[in-house]
């Protein structure tokens, strides 16, 4: 089992940045590939950046590509998603996930990851 906590969701203007983290614990072992996802409000959830165990492998949909950056620090057990130049498009429940059979492509989709985080909610106010 393992556990993913997701952080730093909040209300921001358009423009501003956030700074989004997921903490995972129970058995972390072996590589795992982990992603964030989001949902807004009457859309389907949708990858929006991937890494790979090492970071040496990353995915940015097109949509958030040059505003996002996705990191882990693995001696941590966490993962990082730092969101500039937000957009009210933005706005959506942010999640983690992981999994050792996902990859970080747009190929590697929702079924790939193994354990979720509970969602943290980002607003971007006009």
């Amino acid at each position: 089992q393992v556990q993913l906590v997701e952080s730093g969701g909040g209300l921001v203007q358009a423009g501003g940045s956030l700074r989004l983290s997921c903490a995972a614990s129970g058995r972390t072992f072996g590589t795992y590939t982990m992603a964030w996802f989001r949902q807004a409000p009457g859309k389907e959830r949708e990858l929006v950046a991937a890494i790979s165990w090492s970071g040496g492998s990353t995915y940015y949909a097109d949509s958030v590509k040059g505003r996002f950056t996705i990191s882990r620090d693995n001696a941590k057990n966490t993962v990082y998603l730092q969101i500039n130049s937000l957009k009210p498009e933005d706005t959506a429940i942010y999640y983690c996930a992981s999994g050792v059979r996902a990859y970080p492509s747009r190929f590697s989709t929702e079924k790939d990851y193994n354990y979720w985080g509970q969602g943290t909610q980002v607003t971007v106010s006009s």
